[in-house]
């Protein structure tokens, strides 16, 4: 059995070129806290704008020599596969990591975040292997082929309640297609990328194509945002913070996607399979201790059966188990901060004092050391309530009622949010309306949770700017690149010749 708390270094410093960088006599270190326990497990060295230039520019070196940029997709392919490969052997002790730093149940840290993190490789891998630029040839006078090339240096900045599965759909994609990057996970979630970049560097990655960087938002997530020789920038994270991100990209022209919040509507109609709607509604909502942002946060129930779906949900969100993460039968953990608890707690207050209806939950878990909310379920009159309409990150379903399927897609639309959206309905005319209707960047009609990396993935409105996933991707870490080359001999004018 693997014991990775004897595996957790004493401090976690930048990893610039291919070898660990320690602190010097400037740096900061912050603690890195179990959220289970609300103990500190190691310290990080908090990287300043000097620190960040040093990866970058390692970054830019290496990408300026060629040995990556210009290696064949064959040899790309071939990394990308050997890294994926040991994803898996190493799946135990990178499961255990993200869950003693970010609190998710063990059994979810195997099976969703370090299993989509093994296929982010295996499809860039697959993917470079078989995308091609289009050929124009209607003009007869006239061959055109684009080429995409890589963009040069990507900084990447991770959050922290999915830190791996996320922060390797970018890394993925930049070492793909050829692009040398800099990576910044949440200064709260720094273990497993850890083992993650000795990973990258056995799979033959070579030094300076990858380079880590920790710390704070406006510190080092700032420097790297800034820095004038990083050509695009990947982000997940919160919408205010994203703001700032794509403000601070426009000065220096650099492209940036942004991946932010959400308050996604779960509509369920009377003609749904009930049973598999009301198991979605425990997983959109409750997995990943609620802290997605994807949630299923304002579960939408027809009149007709709200009753009765609400009665048996409170029964189903009472019998969740809460507990230690790394426990297997664990089914909700910690939170990942004080603040993050004190936060969602504000929202149960606030619901309170609205005169709201608490269905269950509410409050933190009696007795817990760690950041523990209980799962909570608030029965709200107005889609005009602040738990309505806030993204809260936690434990934390609302439920509205509808009287028929236009009310429903008016509530649900009516957010600043668009990323997802779901609908139980057996009715194809129903779930066609809504797939047409809904403004969100992703409708899963049925189904919950499903990321197809082959199509785009992203958000309307407040939810974010851009898409990654397949072309997407390869729209963001490449360069388009036109080359016309004439196909015969043909009359040109002469200018100055008489």
């Amino acid at each position: 059995m693997v014991n990775v708390k004897e595996q957790v270094p004493n401090s976690i410093g930048a990893w610039v070129a291919g070898e660990w960088q320690g602190a010097n006599t400037a740096s900061e270190t912050l603690p890195v806290i179990n959220p289970a326990t609300g103990q500190p497990l190691t310290e990080l060295v908090e990287n300043s704008a000097s620190d960040v230039d040093a990866a970058v520019q390692a970054a830019r070196s290496t990408f300026e020599s060629g040995i990556w940029s210009r290696a064949s997709v064959a040899d790309r392919s071939t990394v990308l596969r050997r890294i994926a490969q040991a994803i898996g052997e190493q799946s135990e002790t990178l499961a255990q990591l993200e869950t003693l730093g970010a609190g998710i149940p063990i059994s979810q840290s195997r099976g969703r975040h370090v299993q989509r993190a093994r296929l982010n490789f295996e499809f860039f891998a697959e993917y470079i292997s078989q995308a091609a630029g289009p050929v124009y040839d209607q003009n007869p006078d006239y061959l055109t082929f684009v080429r995409h090339e890589p963009v040069g240096v990507a900084g990447l900045i991770a959050p922290w309640n999915a830190p791996l599965a996320l922060a390797t759909m970018k890394l993925a994609g930049a070492i793909a297609f050829g692009n040398s990057c800099v990576l910044k996970p949440s200064e709260l979630t720094p273990l497993p990328f850890v083992p993650l970049m000795s990973i990258l560097k056995e799979a033959g990655v070579p030094d300076g194509v990858v380079s880590l960087v920790n710390g704070r938002g406006p510190v080092t997530g700032a420097a790297l945002v800034e820095h004038p020789q990083v050509d695009a920038i990947a982000f997940t994270g919160g919408t205010q913070t994203g703001r700032q991100i794509a403000a601070t990209a426009g000065q220096t022209l650099k492209r940036a996607v942004t991946e932010l919040g959400g308050k996604s509507a779960n509509i369920v109609c009377k003609d749904a399979n009930l049973e598999r709607a009301l198991d979605s509604a425990l997983l959109a909502g409750f997995s990943n201790n609620g802290q997605q942002c994807l949630a299923g946060t304002r579960l939408l129930l027809e009149r007709s059966i709200a009753a009765e779906f609400t009665d048996r949900l409170v029964q189903r969100v009472n019998s969740l188990k809460i507990g230690p993460p790394e426990r297997d039968d664990t089914e909700i953990g910690p939170l990942i901060s004080q603040a993050q608890l004190e936060r969602v707690q504000g929202f149960a207050t606030l619901a309170h004092q609205s005169g709201l209806d608490v269905l269950t939950g509410g409050q933190v878990v009696p007795g817990s050391q760690g950041f523990f909310f209980a799962p909570t379920l608030v029965r709200a009159d107005s889609n005009s309530q602040p738990v309505c309409r806030e993204e809260i990150f936690g434990p934390f379903v609302t439920i509205l009622e509808f009287d028929d399927l236009d009310e429903a897609l008016s509530i649900a639309n009516d957010s600043e949010f668009g990323l997802v959206s779901y609908i139980w309905t057996e009715h194809l005319g129903s779930a066609m309306r809504a797939a047409d209707a809904l403004r969100t960047g992703v409708v899963w009609i049925n189904t919950p949770l499903y990321r197809e990396l082959r199509a785009p993935f992203g958000g309307f409105k407040h939810s974010g700017i851009g898409r990654d996933g397949g072309d997407w991707s390869r729209g963001l870490f490449t360069e388009a690149k036109t080359v016309s080359l004439p196909r015969r001999d043909f009359p040109l004018a002469r200018m100055g010749a008489g």
